[in-house]
């Protein structure tokens, strides 16, 4: 009978295969991807190093320290592990597109089992690896830690990755046997969603920089304790820590090795069980189709006519709304938008800008163009998100857009204007509401609110344009477009016309904003060389907004075949 590594070898051919096709675009991504990921690792490897010998300078209070953020770091990746293995699960074990002809084809259950979980243990914890081992190391490195440190952690790092995993696949089987396997993905991937913008409001209310301040130094022992009091014995977390932290001193921790190696196990042999037993009633659910009685959405068909758009206009945004609503993975990532937006907002409320009185007003005017920056790499962001993959979501059927009586112009504006109004309202509401809490000059908060609205132009219109320029139509999951070569570029451009923008808007205004302040009076050239940098400013913005447009529409003209 073949064994199960053999069936992982099409994942690696894949992979290799995709490799060497070598698309446009895929060496600028992985060198940019790469340099990120070292840079993230490098931090993390510096942060870890300076932290472990500032407390290796406190003695027994810094291994206790020690010793508890290790159990913590761990803690932190087990919630991420066991998420990430229900969502991973869901996808390797029914829903994946070579399922129907493994399951038709010879080979034996158990077999398949193993692979898809071996499969999904990797997949759901590859990133957590990658960015745990710099920890580690750092911690290592700056306790000159034996050999035997690194060899348990390499011990320690396989079992603890598999019983989140395992927990979550459990989780996954339980699920399907209960909901459609498509209607079970969305009902994770609203939960996990929900689960992420409330760790980010509970992590910002806590305001952690207080124990930063002189005053709050007699809180920090309760807050130590507060701390230590999710760490429990029976966590996988727990015993992982327990295991480095004896290594670091020179010992040999088999108790909480043997914890973690047999709970291992006997997850993985109790879930093959189970996946015996309730796998295949799960995987006939995932092949039925959704109901559509809930994502019909009559009432944007009773909504536009009375936009007032021709019939055109007015079928293509019903269309782009429909689709984007019925996609839970879509619209439920605005719920951690929102979250963050109000995370920005609440930073902007409790900023202490009163402790240096007479610089006050510079401080504030300053941080209104910090604000304005901050507010266009969001509006960057979310273009590259939802707008740049406006076209590639079309998908094979693109070919009914282009074989219709429909004008592509018109297409490519319909995916403009549903893009340009949702950006326009959220960076209009950050800048206008922040301003509003830091008490900028009206003056900046005029200049701030017009250069939202020509960097709203700019940057959709550049994000539509290069989206129909270099569009993925073949991409399996719609994410994926947004890191393609077309996206790197995008963000390339617009972090360059961000800057330019800031300092053709920046420059007058201080200008302006510092003669004020000295009762100065503007001389009749500063005066035409203000007017020139603000027109230039909009000038570069309709430029760029027109000239991306009208290269997308004839990009779209140009394709002579259709997408497969």
């Amino acid at each position: 009978m073949v064994p199960f590594p053999y069936l992982l070898l099409p994942s690696l051919w894949s992979s290799r295969n995709r490799a060497l096709r070598r698309e446009p675009g895929d060496l600028a991504r992985a060198l940019l991807f790469g340099a990120v990921g070292l840079v993230v690792c490098a931090a993390l490897f510096a942060g870890s190093f300076w932290l472990t010998l500032q407390l290796d300078a406190y003695e027994e209070l810094g291994d206790f320290l020690l010793r508890l953020g290790l159990s913590w770091v761990f803690l932190t990746f087990l919630s991420f592990l066991a998420f990430s293995g229900v969502v991973t699960a869901l996808s390797t074990f029914f829903l994946s597109e070579d399922l129907r002809l493994l399951l038709a084809a010879p080979v034996a259950g158990r077999r398949l089992f193993h692979a898809r979980f071996f499969r999904t243990v990797g997949q759901a914890s590859w990133m957590v690896v990658i960015f745990l081992m710099p920890v580690l190391v750092g911690v290592g490195v700056a306790r000159c830690a034996p050999i035997g440190f690194y060899l348990t952690a390499a011990l320690t790092v396989p079992p603890f990755a598999v019983i989140p995993v395992a927990l979550g696949s459990a989780v996954t089987l339980l699920l399907v046997n209960v909901f459609p396997a498509r209607r079970a993905r969305d009902i994770l991937m609203l939960m996990g969603l929900v689960f992420a913008a409330s760790i980010v409001l509970l992590l910002r209310y806590v305001r952690p920089e207080q124990l930063l301040r002189v005053e709050s130094l007699p809180d920090v022992m309760g807050f130590f304790t507060t701390l230590q009091s999710p760490i429990t014995p029976m966590l996988p977390s727990f015993w992982a820590g327990e295991m480095l932290f004896a290594s670091l001193q020179g010992g040999l921790d088999l108790v909480h090795g043997g914890a973690l190696w047999t709970t291992a196990l006997g997850l993985t042999v109790l879930l093959g069980a189970a996946n015996e037993r309730w796998y295949f009633t799960g995987f006939s659910k995932a092949q039925e189709a959704r109901k559509a009685r809930f994502t019909r959405l009559a009432i944007l068909d009773r909504v536009m006519p009375r936009l007032g758009l021709s019939p055109v206009r007015r079928h293509l945004l019903t269309k782009d709304l429909k689709v984007f609503l019925r996609d839970v993975t879509q619209w439920s990532q605005l719920l951690l938008l929102c979250a963050l937006v109000l995370v920005y907002l609440y930073n902007f409320r409790v900023l202490d800008l009163e402790r240096v009185p007479y610089m006050s007003g510079v401080i504030k005017n300053f941080y209104a163009f910090v604000n304005l920056g901050m507010a266009g790499l969001v509006m960057a962001t979310v273009a590259v998100r939802f707008v740049f993959p406006a076209v590639s979501a079309e998908g094979g059927a693109f070919w009914i857009i282009r074989t219709a009586p429909i004008s592509l112009a018109d297409f490519l504006w319909s995916k403009f204007w549903t893009g340009f109004v949702p950006v326009l309202v959220l960076t209009e509401l950050l800048t206008i509401v922040a301003n509003e809490l830091m008490g900028v000059d009206p003056f900046l908060k005029v200049i701030c609110a017009l250069a939202i609205v020509f960097m709203s132009l700019a940057l959709v219109g550049l994000a539509t344009g290069l989206g129909a320029r270099y569009p993925r139509f073949r991409a399996d999951n719609i994410t994926q477009v947004a890191g393609s070569f077309g996206g790197v570029t995008f963000m390339v451009g617009a972090v360059l016309f961000l800057v330019i923008v800031i300092v053709l808007v920046g420059w007058p205004s201080s200008t302006f904003l510092w003669h004020r302040f000295r009762r100065a009076r503007l001389s009749d050239l500063e005066q035409a060389l203000m007017a020139a940098s603000f027109l230039a400013a909009a000038g570069v913005s309709l430029a760029t907004w027109w000239l991306s447009m009208r290269s997308g529409v004839r990009a779209l003209q140009q394709m002579d075949r259709t997408p497969a």
